[in-house]
């Protein structure tokens, strides 16, 4: 069976009270997952591998399921730092078409309107990018988790609400263009918390005199983290349910480096493919079960 190295932190999936004591999991969450199932997932397989009766497991920053990438999975301790992660900046892997829009802002409603997108060039769309660097304020999509009246946005966005939520200040600090293909552009983006990816694309073809929705995203980094050292939920569950088995991980207190040894069959697939479904922001709020 072919096998491939991933670099990784690690500690031995023998020694239960390494979770207990606090650990840092770095997930490559798949499509149509929802953070609370990779929680879940990553809580039952420690819980029964470790014979523990009681972990807690949380993690820094929910992705939306029609998104992938990138996911902070604590156990133990560490869950008491989930929010000095959260705080990171985030970095993702925007796909917009331009020329139509959506209620959401992506794919998870259909489209409302169509826009000509023939004017917009790449120079165009370059001088545009600039406009939304540093500190701006965003509005963000009325489907979202944000509460509004006493109730979830999203739940007034689907009874077919036109309420506008406040704005709040955004701060965008690298917007590059990884490929222009009209309608269709791929844009590289870090930025703080809470920024809403798909209120960008809609803001950015309002900007281009046009329309644009989101249909796919991928977080590639929260901070210093990284997806390249993220593991699918099939290459931990692997790892994890082999006796004596380096477990991937990654400890921010450490710096050594390690490696292991899985099947290629269980490696994360790293294309894009979907859109945010739109309940909450790409790097969301804590959760723990």
């Amino acid at each position: 069976m072919k096998q491939e190295t991933i670099p990784l932190y690690c500690i031995n999936t023998s020694v239960a009270a390494d979770f207990a004591a606090g650990q840092v999991l770095l997930i490559d969450k798949p499509l149509r997952w929802t953070s609370f199932d990779v929680v879940c997932k990553c809580r039952n397989l420690i819980t029964r591998r470790m014979k523990i009766k009681k972990l807690k497991v949380g993690h820094a920053g929910t992705l939306d399921p029609l998104a992938t990438g990138l996911m902070i999975v604590c156990s133990g301790k560490a869950t008491k730092r989930i929010n000095e992660w959260m705080d990171m900046d985030k970095e993702y892997l925007a796909i917009i078409e331009l020329g139509r829009t959506t209620p959401s802002f992506d794919m998870e409603t259909d489209t409302d309107a169509v826009f000509p997108s023939e004017h917009i060039t790449r120079e165009m769309l370059e001088k545009t990018l600039e406009r939304f660097l540093g500190e701006t304020q965003q509005v963000p999509p009325l489907f979202s988790a944000k509460y509004l009246q006493g109730k979830r946005a999203y739940t007034l966005a689907r009874k077919g609400s036109d309420t506008q939520l406040p704005p709040h200040p955004i701060h965008i600090n690298r917007l590059e263009i990884i490929r222009f293909d009209p309608p269709v552009v791929e844009i590289k983006m870090r930025c703080s918390k809470g920024t809403y990816v798909r209120a960008f694309a809609r803001d950015l073809g309002i900007a281009l005199q046009s329309g644009a929705c989101l249909t796919g995203l991928r977080r590639t980094a929260i901070g210093n983290f990284t997806v390249d050292n993220a593991v699918s939920p099939e290459t931990f569950e692997q790892a994890i349910s082999t006796p004596d088995h380096n477990l991937p991980n990654h400890n921010p207190n450490q710096h050594e480096t390690f490696t292991i040894q899985v099947s290629s069959s269980a490696g994360t697939d790293s294309k894009i493919s979907g859109a945010s479904q739109g309940r909450i922001p790409a790097d969301g709020h804590q959760q723990t079960v």
